[in-house]
């Protein structure tokens, strides 16, 4: 089946752009669902990064500019000027979201940067790239240290709540987007940008990690600290991340897992410890990667740490691949072929929560919202397309070799908008004895 659409609606810019469908058969979405346009930027960025990252050129492909064509989420026509996770915010009301949302609405632009830095060049980028950065400078000068919301309206320039938990980590990515900026364009006042947002985010008292914002400000922690002479406390917001949130208007539970999940050990990947007794997604572990393997080479007292936990995360994610798991453990065997193995389950839970009689009592079950977001969801939906398309992230950092459970881990696959330097590699030795690799 396609899983990829034209979407002809021209909305921000003159131009065709394209869709993605977020889990497979979702009803909302493709050419005649919802005119054509309900499709996401986290899935369509993601992809092209993760293609960029591992030598595909996404700038000419059968004709197609799609760097170029994923400029249509770049929402001006409602005076936000950021990339969005929709073309335009109607569709985020269609089902299965929260309308607006923090994180959907900056993690976006952390994508468009990073793609920016993988194809350099693509016109009309540059001046995106500008325009997001001082959206991003003007909110944090209007939150002036305050980030106690659930989202930002970046038109009004006002922060709102709403039932959606605060997402004080939201500092964490204007962090890292405003020290891209400065690398970018020279321009101080992003520099000084980024100093503020940190120290917004390192005036929390607990964790406040969301979803996937947190850990980019470790990332832009260590590279303050290395390159400019700052002393940002790392360690208290990687704990933030790994320990996850504990506050109750916070979203409780969230951070990375550490348990066995019946026979499996399921340590090192990102997701609820409290929900049914544990649910982990995919796109989440290929994303915790993306700042904290380069983190490593700005602060290198943390590499232990980090090689011990991706070398978890990279055993762990293969659960949620359905050719990987034994057919007992996963919610739609019966259908795994239509993935090809390249199409993973959304999520890995502690227990079904889809009521499936042959899974009572197994654990754990790899599966996926999907069915639940709307009425009408195919069981296909099972299969998330947002979350495997971030899996780039994970082949550019991981080399595997001649050492069973040693991993060489590339540091500067994910460091954009850095300077110059030369092959840096991760490697962890998880043994308690010397071991020599092929190198």
């Amino acid at each position: 089946m396609p899983f990829i659409w034209l979407d002809d609606n021209q909305r921000n810019f003159n131009q065709t752009t394209f869709g993605l469908y977020t889990a497979i058969g979702d009803v909302r979405q493709g050419p005649d669902r919802n005119n054509g346009e309900f499709h996401e930027a986290i899935n369509s960025l993601g992809a092209l990064l993760s293609a960029g990252l591992v030598g595909i050129d996404k700038t000419n492909q059968d004709g197609f500019n799609y760097v170029k064509m994923a400029q249509n989420y770049f929402n001006h026509e409602n005076g936000w000027n950021i990339m969005m996770n929709n073309t335009t915010p109607e569709i985020a009301h269609l089902g299965g979201g929260y309308g607006r949302d923090w994180w959907y609405d900056m993690f976006p632009n952390l994508l468009y940067y990073a793609v920016s830095d993988v194809f350099p060049g693509v016109e009309r980028s540059d001046s995106l790239l500008q325009i997001i950065a001082e959206q991003v400078l003007k909110a944090d000068s209007v939150l002036d240290g305050n980030y106690h919301f659930s989202y930002f309206d970046y038109a009004a320039m006002q922060g709102m709540q709403s039932h959606i938990p605060y997402q004080e980590d939201a500092a964490a990515a204007h962090a890292w987007i405003l020290l891209a900026a400065w690398e970018k364009f020279g321009d101080k006042r992003y520099l000084d940008g980024s100093h503020s947002a940190m120290q917004a985010l390192l005036a929390q008292n607990e964790s406040r990690f969301y979803e996937v914002l947190m850990p980019f400000g470790a990332y832009a922690a260590a590279r303050l600290n290395a390159e400019h002479n700052a002393s940002y406390d790392i360690k208290t917001i990687l704990e933030w991340t790994f320990e996850g949130t504990h506050a109750p208007d916070g979203r409780y539970g969230w951070g990375v897992i550490l348990d066995r999940w019946g026979e499996y050990d399921v340590s090192g990947l990102v997701g609820s410890w409290s929900h049914d007794g544990g649910f982990a997604f995919l796109m989440n572990t290929f994303d915790l990667a993306w700042p904290l393997v380069p983190m490593v080479r700005y602060a290198p007292e943390y590499a232990v740490a980090i090689g011990k936990w991706m070398l978890n995360a990279a055993n762990a994610s293969r659960f949620f691949y359905p050719h990987e798991m034994p057919d007992q453990h996963q919610w739609l065997p019966e259908q795994k072929a239509i993935t090809r193995n390249v199409i993973a389950y959304e999520g890995l839970k502690k227990m079904d929560h889809l009521g499936k009689p042959a899974l009572k009592d197994i654990s754990p079950v790899a599966l996926g919202d999907g069915p639940l977001w709307v009425k009408g969801q195919p069981d296909e939906s099972v299969f998330s397309l947002y979350g495997s398309a971030h899996v780039g992230i994970f082949g550019a950092i991981i080399q595997e070799t001649n050492v069973q459970r040693i991993l060489r881990l590339n540091c500067l696959a994910t460091d954009f908008y850095r300077q110059d330097a030369f092959p840096t590699w991760l490697i962890y030795n998880p043994y308690n004895e010397d071991k020599t690799i092929e190198y």
